[in-house]
């Protein structure tokens, strides 16, 4: 891959986790203030609002997971190996690594582990 494209995903993805780092700060400050507010009286705002916020929890943790998913594709970036496929060692698609720049496989690859994937669960 030539520099200016590996200088445009680096930016991409440090964007990416800028951005996700910011969110995630922000919901833990307003979780914190949420409980300091709370007080429902009635059990159904209670737990309508508890649901909200597991449903916010469980965004943020795959969030989470996508944060370490971007750490290690710039570790990628660093290494020199960002843009090859884990599986064949082949260069992944420009097009592919626009639409998912964290992703380590080829789209041939990855159609073939997902098509493994189906057969086992058969």
């Amino acid at each position: 891959m030539d520099a200016k494209n590996i200088k445009i995903f680096r930016k991409l993805l440090d964007d990416q986790l800028t951005a996700l780092i910011k969110e995630a700060s922000e919901t833990v400050e307003g979780m914190s203030d949420e409980k300091e507010r709370e007080n429902f009286p009635d059990t159904t705002d209670r737990a309508s609002a508890e649901s909200d916020r597991n449903f916010l929890l469980r965004i943020r943790e795959r969030e989470r997971f996508l944060i370490l998913k971007i750490k290690e594709a710039l570790k990628r970036v660093e290494e020199g190996t960002f843009g090859v496929c884990e599986s064949c060692g082949g260069k992944i698609s420009i097009a592919r690594l626009k639409a998912r720049p964290v992703t380590t496989f080829c789209i041939e690859c990855k159609t073939e582990a997902e098509q493994q994937e189906k057969s086992d669960q058969v």
